[in-house]
């Protein structure tokens, strides 16, 4: 499971069994998750999180995006 970034305690990463779904990142902190779809930066689940800490963190997935999707091909070898 790559750590592509480690924010304010946050964890972006992506999990080797993710390799059948659409370029995503998990974000962990704290016994709370979320996912994000990397291509339309939307929000598949939010498990702890309020709507001020998600607004960052889509933010910090929106500047890094671009490189994070390449990591994700890079490790997938897509």
């Amino acid at each position: 499971m790559p750590t592509l970034l480690e924010w304010r305690g946050y964890k972006f990463r992506f999990y080797s069994s993710d390799m059948y779904e659409p370029p995503h990142i998990h974000i962990a902190k704290d016994g709370a998750s979320a996912k994000i779809w990397l291509h339309s930066l939307e929000v598949a689940y939010v498990r702890g999180y309020n709507e001020r800490e998600m607004k960052a963190l889509q933010d910090v997935v929106a500047k890094h995006r671009e490189r994070w999707i390449g990591a994700w091909n890079d490790f997938f070898g897509l």
